[in-house]
């Protein structure tokens, strides 16, 4: 049995875009459908989402059984022992959410590498490995493995440089709802300067050499950043696409007084 290939990780990193869909359901049933729709990867929300360990392990199964979709995981924080249990069950793609310095996101780094390299700890036959099954995991492991870290703050975007340079970051992903509370304009994401700032952590991001990712489920906004040179972007959310679509089905045909 190989090793898994992270054709996420080796799309951004040769420069493809890769058009992704945020998951927030927390349903292996509805990432099954997901799976097969086309989309590239798909981000298995566990910061905004009621989802757990559990049940993402499902949800891997299902995306494996639907489709092509690479994985992402957003972990709900930048912590060692979370990431630990997440890449046992086999995530090789994920999303750290609030990374602000270059030792922050070497910390990410960090916890997703065996000694001497970084602090994962070790466990004989988790699903990651195949069961025991893929020779030399712990080698060669972190081949596949995507640390995107995600700015969203200020400070964050102050030191992009910083941690676009740090060894292991995959690619750096833009945050849009928290920058925009965090520059004054919360719940307001498409405010001027909130805009103005986007487009500049983008230029960076990519003057820097790392792939640049965002979310945004308008569909303008996310042409242009995929013309400013993002590489991974997510277009929209299930839950947006079933709460939006149910309205517009609804509005079809009750009539209201």
């Amino acid at each position: 049995m190989d090793l898994p290939k992270n054709h996420f990780k080796a799309a951004i990193s040769a420069g493809q875009v890769q058009i992704g869909l945020w998951s927030i359901l927390s349903s292996h049933v509805t990432v099954e459908i997901l799976a097969g729709a086309g989309f590239d990867w798909l981000v298995l929300d566990t910061e905004h989402a009621p989802n757990e360990l559990p049940m993402v392990y499902s949800q891997l199964q299902a995306a494996a059984a639907g489709g092509d979709v690479s994985p992402v995981v957003r972990v709900p924080w930048n912590d060692m022992v979370t990431l630990k249990r997440y890449l046992d069950i086999g995530v090789q793609s994920f999303l750290i959410p609030y990374v602000e310095t270059a030792e922050e996101a070497a910390a990410a780094v960090s916890y997703t590498r065996y000694p001497p390299h970084g602090v994962r700890g070790y466990s004989a036959a988790p699903r990651a490995s195949g069961f025991g099954r893929i020779k030399n995991y712990p080698l060669r492991c972190a081949e596949e493995i995507a640390v995107l870290v995600q700015v969203e703050t200020r400070k964050g975007l102050d030191n992009i440089e910083a941690i676009a340079a740090v060894e292991g970051v995959t690619g750096i992903f833009i945050g849009p709802g928290d920058l925009s509370a965090a520059l004054g304009h919360v719940g307001n994401p498409k405010h001027p300067a909130v805009l103005t700032a986007i487009d500049d952590a983008i230029c960076r991001i990519t003057a820097a050499g790392k792939p640049a990712g965002i979310l945004t489920p308008d569909e303008t906004l996310a042409r242009h950043y995929i013309e400013l040179g993002c590489k991974f972007v997510a277009v929209g959310s299930d839950l947006g696409i079933l709460a939006r679509t149910a309205e517009q089905l609804a509005a079809k045909f009750k009539t209201r007084g």
